[in-house]
């Protein structure tokens, strides 16, 4: 065999291991100046396909040449390609696989030469993973069957007369994996392949390769084709009465789409990357073509189009996958469910070929009957195509008859509501029915608070929605059972949390312009005004419970009484609290947390409290206080606490602590007083109800400079993350600070003892400033969602200044703005803290050393510059 000229194995070096070196280096510069050329064509728009072929082809060349320079013509060894170089597909960063055939004999005789070989092609820049087997080892090897999938796709490169026939029957199905066995471990193989991914793609960072809907789910529709068929492509499953020719037409269209991506994305990470990560996506889109406009960034674009294949692929790889399973186990005798649906093997089908498409209104027949029986493993997959194959008959409610209506309404009241729009989401019914969803569909928001795509984030608010309406108590939303009964019509909230998000991307205010939509939405589908009125106002304030509870200070009663007063009714309150818990909970599984719950469940109390009172007699702070100190005292007594002791510990409390904290918190920060002299350092630390890591830290300390600042600093060593602080003067020149914390990303969580322990060795020095944050490099991904920081300061009540900041979120955040006060002699007297995926708006009350507010423009000029270092800047 013979190189073509040009190669490097025709250029004049010396055959032996001496000319290896500039065999190497030559070779390399071929392959580096073939890559060139292709990226070229690739960037003219040329089709991934060809390529990956071409590349292929060039380094099929560069394999031969170098097996020659090892091998002499008469060896007894086969050199075989396999995988996805053996299907001919090489992009820009994959690697090589190879199978060396040969009898043992002849691998020992061989052994240095294959050795030369291998470091050959590594010194040429190509990444090989090389097997040396028999045919025999060939067959004891497929035990594993990735072992067999590798070698379906064997591809002869040096080889004699035989050897190929001889690699196909050492892998027959009759000697190893039939074809029904292989479909079960690749079936079970691809379910825990996309569990690692959360079983969706809808991810920030998804995977091209692996995840669900990517090109391994093609790969393995191909392979299994070729087990139990004998095809390599999936064309012949067509004439085969396997796949429909649409179906066909669908899954070639999106595997095209899906390799120019993972060919690009290759291009642009210049090196083996399958993700499309954050650093990559913007360079990614760009290169594609995909401009930003009005109405969505270019990146956006780009991300939208790959849901949408995913999507795709998912939806017919279901439905192929049941046609293999129904080839293997043979058709059950279908039953009878009523005189338009009967069970195939468990599946829900139609009766009559076509009747689907005979009627709009049959697609949501279908649903109903499908809500009707929770046993249904899903649609049978001839029924499912029937259902895509109509979709553009099912028209928008807008202009659907009275009856078709109707008959959404009527999935909304019945069985499994929160299910049915799921799967009519995923099949595409829902996009059909209401365009503006179709628009929101695959539309992901290029930053770290949104961690779904509009629609998947819609369908997990959904999916909270239908958690609460379960009956079943979730130790994440507290009180969230305890409100559902409660609720008059439970459609409303659905409607309210399928509309919230709608509008996303329009440009303007999405919850006024989803609330349009959802007032013209309920009034078509015949809701009474009123119903109309409520679905509307809550999409257009599903904000402000969040927004209240986060920002601003739920222990005033003057901020739950303008709260309440904009709520004005407790149907609006139940409702407005169960959905900001769901859109919270299902924006980002890291979002919801302990201190969230418990911020909204008492916002929801006390404003429940507030509209049973009467909006007209609001609570004045001292009644508050009053009703606080009360119901603690109450808990002190039944833990055995006289009134004597319960006012003496009371008394080493700040007297705006019975104000602004739970009759719980006040009870158990007393008893951390207990015994305590009256300047004594005291700290405690608990658990927050059943919520792991989740803490309520309290610290009475002497008054000294530098104390938030250290205490920040130690919190944020033992990994912790705060999610709110506060601290108030109290009696004998102490202050109490308490703080509630949960761990950070990626963090455990830490015993509350351990974190009493530490914070009282750390208080304990007499030199607070010695106690330093954590160094840390800047994580990864918040490098490319930069917020540009704003400080602002204004005057606040008690002589003291109002110092927020908004900045980009990282760990050790509030340590370092801590450390950079502290440099700046400025006391911390409040602190609210608020993150919003990757923004952070924070909020502090400060004076200077001599509790006088900050009113010099150079001393806040002074501090701003100091701020932004450290926001601008790495961290410290």
């Amino acid at each position: 065999m013979q190189a073509p000229a040009g190669t490097p194995a025709a250029d004049a070096l010396p055959p032996g291991p001496a000319g290896d070196a500039g065999w190497a280096a030559a070779a390399r510069a071929e392959l580096a100046q073939a890559d060139t050329r292709l990226a070229r064509r690739f960037d003219t728009g040329e089709p991934a396909d060809k390529l990956v072929a071409l590349r292929a082809r060039a380094v099929d060349v560069l394999l031969l040449a170098a097996w020659q320079r090892c091998f002499p013509a008469d060896a007894p060894l086969a050199l075989f390609a396999v995988g996805g170089y053996g299907r001919g597909e090489l992009f820009p960063q994959s690697d090589l696989d190879l199978l060396v055939l040969a009898e043992p004999g002849a691998q020992v005789g061989h052994e240095a030469a294959l050795a030369r070989f291998l470091a050959l092609l590594w010194d040429a820049g190509l990444q090989a993973s090389q097997a040396v087997r028999s045919a025999a080892q060939c067959r004891e090897a497929t035990a594993d069957q990735t072992v067999l999938t590798a070698l379906l796709e064997a591809r002869p490169l040096a080889a004699r007369d035989g050897d190929a026939a001889a690699l196909q029957a050492a892998i027959a199905a009759d000697h190893v994996w039939p074809p029904r066995d292989y479909y079960l471990a690749k079936r079970e193989e691809q379910r825990l392949r996309h569990a690692r991914f959360g079983d969706t793609s809808d991810n920030l960072e998804p995977n091209l390769k692996d995840g669900p809907g990517g090109l391994r789910d093609l790969h393995m529709l191909g392979w299994l084709a070729q087990r139990s068929f004998g095809v390599r492509e999936l064309e012949p499953l067509v004439g085969l009465g396997h796949l429909g020719p649409d179906e066909a037409v669908a899954l070639e269209r999106e595997r095209r789409d899906l390799s120019r991506l993972r060919y690009g994305l290759h291009l642009v990470a210049g090196r083996r990357e399958e993700r499309l990560r954050f650093d990559y996506q913007k360079p990614l889109a760009a290169r594609l073509g995909y401009a930003d406009d009005a109405d969505a960034l270019g990146v956006e674009k780009m991300m939208q189009a790959f849901y949408r294949s995913a999507a795709i692929v998912r939806r017919i790889d279901e439905r192929l996958l049941q046609r293999f399973e129904e080839h293997f186990d043979g058709g059950a005798e279908p039953e009878l469910i009523d005189a338009d649906f009967e069970r195939r093997r468990g599946y829900l089908a139609t009766r009559v070929p076509g009747w689907l498409g005979a009627d709009p209104a049959h697609a949501f027949a279908l649903m109903a009957a499908w809500a009707a029986d929770p046993a249904l493993r899903g649609l049978h997959s001839q029924t499912a195509r029937e259902l895509a194959q109509m979709l553009p008959a099912i028209p928008a409610y807008t202009d659907a008859p009275p009856a078709l209506r109707a008959a959404f309404m009527a999935l909304l009241r019945g069985p499994q509501p929160v299910r049915t729009l799921e799967r009519m989401a995923r099949l595409g019914v829902l996009g059909r029915w209401i365009p503006a969803f179709s628009r929101v569909t695959g539309r992901m928001q290029f930053d770290l608070f949104h961690v779904y795509t509009v629609d998947q984030h819609t369908l997990m608010v959904l999916h909270n929605i239908g958690r609460f309406a379960s009956g079943e108590a979730d130790e994440r939303f507290s009180i969230a059972h305890d409100v559902w009964p409660r609720l008059r019509k439970p459609e409303l909230l659905l409607l309210a949390g399928l509309f919230h998000d709608i509008a996303k991307g329009r440009g303007g205010d999405h919850s006024e312009l989803g609330a349009v939509d959802a007032r013209a939405f309920c009034a078509a589908h015949g809701l009474s005004d009123g119903d109309t009125a409520l679905v509307a106002w809550l999409v257009q304030k599903h904000l402000v419970m969040s927004v209240t509870a986060q920002k601003q200070d739920i222990g005033d009663p003057a901020v739950i009484h303008r709260f309440a007063a904009q709520v004005n009714d407790r149907e609006r309150l139940d409702l407005l609290y169960l959905l900001t818990c769901a859109d919270i909970a299902g924006t980002s599984p890291k979002l919801w947390n302990a201190w969230k719950d418990r911020l909204l469940a008492d916002l929801y109390n006390a404003a429940r409290l507030a509209l049973r009172r009467g909006l007209e007699h609001p609570v004045a702070a001292a009644e508050r206080a009053a009703e606080t100190r009360a119901a603690a005292a109450a808990l002190l007594a039944d833990a055995g606490v006289d009134e004597a002791a319960r006012k003496a510990l009371f008394a080493q409390l700040p007297g705006q602590v019975f104000q602004r904290s739970r009759a719980d918190a006040v009870a158990w920060q007393a008893l951390q007083l207990r015994d305590a002299a009256p300047a004594e350092l005291r700290v405690g630390a608990r658990q927050v109800g059943a919520h792991a890591g989740a803490l309520e830290v309290f610290v009475r300390s002497p008054d000294r400079d530098g104390l938030f600042a250290a205490i920040v600093a130690t919190l944020d060593r033992l990994g912790l993350a705060i999610q709110r602080a506060r601290l108030l003067d109290a009696p004998a020149d102490c202050v109490v600070d308490s703080f509630e914390v949960v761990p950070a990303d990626g963090q455990r969580a830490v015993a509350p003892d351990a974190v009493a322990q530490r914070l009282r060795e750390a208080l304990a020095s007499p030199d607070l400033d010695r106690i330093r944050p954590t160094r840390r490099t800047q994580p990864r991904h918040l490098r490319h969602f930069r917020i540009a920081p704003r400080i602002a300061f204004a005057d606040a009540e008690q002589g003291r200044t109002q110092l927020s900041l908004s900045c980009t979120d990282r760990p050790g955040l509030l340590a370092d703005v801590s450390r950079v006060l502290r440099e700046c002699r400025l006391r911390v007297h409040d602190a609210r803290i608020a993150t919003f995926g990757e923004r952070a708006e924070d909020l502090f009350q400060i004076s200077d050393e001599r509790d006088q507010p900050l009113r010099d423009e150079p001393q806040r000029q002074a501090l701003r510059d100091a701020l932004l270092a450290v926001l601008d800047g790495d961290p410290r």
